[in-house]
């Protein structure tokens, strides 16, 4: 398993721009991995991708109205096996 590499993914909901979103994705994703160094894991087998709000849970896109539930859904951070 020493040669297993995992992707952090982080979403965001529909709230602000675009832009801020997908920065504050991959913000949040590189905080998870740095976390996951500190303790032990080693960099090279850890990717961080933010992905902002482009793949939402839900129906709540720019314009819909949304409770704060429904758009809480949509902040994520996703743990994938990568293919050796």
């Amino acid at each position: 398993v020493d040669d297993v590499r995992v992707e952090l993914s982080a979403h965001t909901d529909s709230h602000g721009s675009n832009e801020y979103n997908l920065d504050l994705s991959q913000r949040r994703a590189q905080s998870c991995v740095d976390y996951l160094i500190a303790g032990g894991i080693s960099k090279d087998r850890l990717v961080a991708t933010g992905y902002g709000e482009e793949r939402l849970k839900n129906r709540c896109v720019d314009g819909v109205y949304c409770t704060k539930i429904e758009h809480q859904e949509n902040r994520r951070v996703e743990l994938k096996i990568l293919p050796r």
